[in-house]
């Protein structure tokens, strides 16, 4: 099942399966049959309406954890690169070196890193977005350095202001 919800980056397609979010995808979307099956549009799926919620709830500054059942599909290595993900904490980052010394790795994984990153099946709720460059510069994002930028500033300007 899938459903399609607007926001600040523009509009963005929750799929899930087995009643876990498995992906969610930025516009423009790949069409429908490419890749893993999705089923039916479902907008009043109770997993897909509370995922809506909660990034509505996100990009509002209310929400700064996902609370969600996800099942992203990955090597094993994928896998723990985007467990990874989640551990940087809200309007922090990361460099790419940094996430692989976290795995147990030197620097020179910092690629398959990068790598496992861009293949990150459901970005914003696992937060691909904080990971930058060694220099601090904001290095390729799947949903453009834009809509990195911008979460990025999001996340930043909720800092300051109180969380409800």
């Amino acid at each position: 099942m899938w459903t399609v919800t607007d926001s600040p980056v523009g509009e963005l397609r929750l799929s899930e399966q087995d009643d876990a979010l498995v992906a969610i995808e930025f516009s423009p979307f790949r069409p429908l049959g490419l890749g893993e099956p999705r089923g039916e549009r479902a907008d009043d799926h109770p997993l897909l309406a509370e995922a809506v919620r909660q990034l509505a709830a996100y990009f509002a500054g209310e929400l700064r954890d996902f609370d969600l059942p996800l099942a992203p599909a990955g090597s094993e290595f994928q896998l723990r690169v985007w467990a990874a993900l989640t551990e940087i904490g809200y309007g922090e980052t990361a460099s790419y070196g940094e996430v692989a010394l976290r795995l147990g790795h030197t620097h020179v994984a910092s690629r398959a890193v990068g790598t496992a990153n861009g293949r990150n099946p459901i970005p914003i709720v696992i937060p691909c977005h904080r990971v930058i460059g060694s220099t601090g510069t904001l290095t390729g994002y799947a949903g453009g350095l834009e809509r990195k930028r911008l979460l990025l500033d999001l996340e930043q300007e909720c800092l300051q202001a109180p969380l409800f």
